[in-house]
């Protein structure tokens, strides 16, 4: 049996699940905004800092920018692995990817821990 160090599950299986659950996330937390953007009348900066200055958006915040990383490596790690075939160019677009999903992620958990 062969193993892939690349893949972000064991299997396609449990990339197939990665994705779905990781889609759930992006999905409840995308109809959560919209829905406080929607019911909320005067949106200002003390509204939305209050919003995520609580432990729970935080949280949820965090576990969304997981699920984003997540689905965004899984989904190119397969565009790349399917589409190109020089195992250099594909190397170097896997490091480029990790290097962004990486910086995404410090960005973020800066952004989000220092509201």
């Amino acid at each position: 049996m062969v193993k892939n160090a690349a893949t972000l599950g064991r299997s396609g299986v449990h990339d197939f699940v990665l994705l779905r659950a990781s889609a759930l996330v992006l999905a409840s937390y995308l109809i959560f905004i919209v829905g406080y953007l929607a019911l909320t009348p005067n949106v200002d900066y003390a509204v939305w800092q209050q919003l995520f200055s609580g432990i729970m958006m935080k949280v949820y915040t965090l576990m969304t920018l997981l699920a984003v990383l997540i689905h965004g490596w899984i989904g190119l790690w397969q565009v790349l692995t399917d589409y190109v075939k020089p195992a250099g160019l594909r190397a170097a677009g896997l490091f480029a990817v990790i290097l962004v999903l990486l910086a995404y992620l410090f960005a973020g958990v800066v952004i989000l821990w220092g509201v």
